[in-house]
């Protein structure tokens, strides 16, 4: 692990998977996107059409807060509803007084960006390869008093033990752990959210990736009482809407809960399909990071570029995954899915991986 300065690099932040599906993507299958497939469900639209009565009276969401605080067990002074996680980086960047912010990368690019957008001068903690990508937390510096770390982490799939990310909480820091795919993991183990014996903890979750709303904006911060009060100072009027608030009860109620358990058992399994199929390719340059735990695994390739043009010519969409810091060019992520549509990526990237060759050049 190594640190760095976040004014030597360069790296478009603000780049995420759903630019690999616009425009000329639309048509493409999308393995780019990390939201679950086949999503909403039909329960949930329903749910989000009933609240479209409603539309003409300002958003009220005292009931999802309160179900949410339910959900994890806490009071409701505890939770602060956001419009996606997104948002929530952008409050604490805003209202975080800190003077050595860090980030441990690769990660999810948005809270560097948001905190840089605020002011902050962000210092990275770069995890390794020959790792596997594992937090040591030794590597964070000790005067930090903010600390963001994903968890399962984006775009690497790491799993961290919840004892080594509690050892980077101290007196007088911010721990701010986003969970945005923990309810992808089974039994959701390794989670933190709902805790209150950690210092400074701060927990993001998000319900766009296993509900599939990314349109719709919805997602939750965990905090110490006060924190959420600062936090919610930072935040507009009315800043979820109606329907999101509807998604957010329907979301945590027990049913949901139930689909989501199996969901995360049948995303195991299909992760581990596909992370079979790619091992194939292992005597073509083809590495795969693991163990994965999330409904996404990380892959180093060998001409990642060009591997990425031509499967796009033959369909696929893929997260580049050079945007990360931390990585570079040669990296990949790519979306669990059903194995079917597996099965078919596997053998779009079985051509990628082989350059079309140049025609031979007439004698003369």
């Amino acid at each position: 692990m190594r640190t760095e300065d976040t004014g030597a690099a360069g790296l478009d932040l603000r780049h995420h998977g759903d630019a690999e599906v616009r425009d000329d993507g639309a048509e493409l299958v999308d393995l780019a996107v990390n939201v679950r497939a086949d999503t909403p469900p039909a329960w949930l639209r329903e749910e989000i059409a009933g609240s479209l009565s409603s539309l003409a009276a300002y958003p009220d969401g005292r009931a999802a807060r309160a179900a949410v605080a339910a959900r994890h067990g806490l009071p409701v002074e505890r939770v602060l509803l956001t419009a996606g996680a997104a948002e929530a980086f952008v409050l604490l960047a805003r209202a975080s007084k800190v003077h050595r912010p860090v980030v441990v990368h690769p990660q999810f690019t948005e809270p560097e960006a948001a905190l840089r957008d605020a002011g902050h001068t962000v210092e990275r903690v770069l995890l390794r390869e020959e790792d596997g990508f594992r937090l040591d937390p030794a590597a964070v510096p000790e005067e930090a008093d903010l600390v963001v770390i994903g968890n399962p982490t984006n775009p690497t799939s790491v799993l961290h033990p919840a004892e080594t990310v509690e050892r980077l909480a101290r007196p007088g820091r911010t721990l701010v752990v986003d969970e945005a795919f923990m309810d992808a993991v089974p039994g959701e183990r390794a989670a933190l959210a709902g805790r209150t014996d950690v210092p400074g903890l701060v927990v993001l979750r998000s319900l766009t990736k296993t509900w599939g709303l990314a349109g719709l904006r919805i997602g939750y911060v965990l905090a110490a009482p006060e924190v959420i009060a600062e936090l919610e100072r930072a935040q507009p009027l009315w800043p979820v809407s109606t329907p999101a608030l509807a998604a957010a009860r329907a979301c945590v109620a027990p049913r949901a809960l139930a689909e989501a358990g199996h969901a995360a058992h049948r995303i195991s399994a299909d992760r581990a399909y596909l992370v079979a199929g790619l091992a194939s390719f292992a005597d073509r340059g083809v590495r795969v990071v693991a163990p994965a735990e999330g409904p996404f695994v990380l892959i180093r390739v060998p001409d990642a570029a060009g591997v990425r043009r031509r499967l796009r010519d033959l369909g696929y969409a893929v997260r580049r995954g050079d945007t990360f810091p931390g990585l570079g060019a040669e990296w990949v992520r790519v979306a669990v899915r059903d194995r079917a549509t597996v099965n078919a990526f596997l053998k779009a990237l079985s051509a990628a991986l082989t350059p079309p060759t140049a025609p031979p050049v007439p004698p003369g």
